[in-house]
């Protein structure tokens, strides 16, 4: 296990870890050009286009909110170089996923987009999660980290476990049209183990502080 770890390290670390990632984060795209070419998105290829980016969207965050606990949980610390990558990734499949929702079901009309955002809620909780992550990707430079500050940076990137909330509500109202829940109960376990996870460790970290303190004070008196 030891060896198979300092293997998978070594292999992350490597100068071809970042171009290997990159090609498999663009795969799902490249498919979808290929698909879209050779006419194999089957009787509608625009909704097809339209639930795919976004179903892809939904993949790479839930990569991107794995990478931490795989990281601390199987001490894979390599992973940590990739995460970057990974949530420009996440904002990729999202922009692809609007300018589709975009082009193939309004025609690039603003107005009508707008009023769709307005009286339709799935719509309205997709945008805002992708204007969520939008300050994310923006910042996700060393730039910004050292303009923002450590604190201040990570701050705003928890704003990840707002988005996959509404990525996940976005979703889930969008199969209710079809009274098709399988998915949606797939994404949503994932999330809430890895949520959980995260929750789990503050409060484990917090009640560990708690009672080192208070077995400092005990020392004091």
């Amino acid at each position: 296990m030891i060896a198979m770890r300092a293997l998978v390290n070594r292999g992350l670390s490597s100068p071809w870890g970042k171009p290997v990632w990159f090609i498999l984060s663009c795969l799902p795209f490249l498919w979808l050009v290929f698909a879209a070419l050779t006419d194999r998105l089957g009787a509608n290829p625009a909704e097809a286009l339209v639930r795919s980016t976004g179903d892809w969207t939904l993949r790479a965050l839930c990569l991107v909110l794995a990478i931490t606990p795989l990281r601390t949980v199987l001490c894979l610390t390599a992973l940590a170089r990739l995460r970057r990558m990974a949530g420009l990734f996440v904002y990729f499949y999202v922009v692809l996923h609007l300018l589709a929702y975009a082009w193939f079901d309004m025609g690039f009309e603003v107005a009508d987009i707008a009023r769709d955002i307005a009286k339709r809620p799935f719509i309205l909780v997709g945008f805002s999660a992708f204007v969520l992550l939008t300050p994310l990707a923006l910042t996700s430079f060393n730039r910004a980290i050292k303009a923002l500050g450590g604190k201040r940076w990570q701050a705003m990137h928890r704003l990840v476990y707002a988005v996959a909330g509404l990525a996940l509500l976005h979703f889930f109202w969008m199969r209710a049209g079809k009274n098709n829940f399988a998915e949606v109960a797939v994404y949503a376990l994932i999330l809430g183990i890895l949520l959980g996870w995260r929750v789990q460790r503050r409060w484990s970290g917090a009640w560990r502080n708690y009672f080192g303190a208070a077995a400092v004070g005990g020392v004091g008196r």
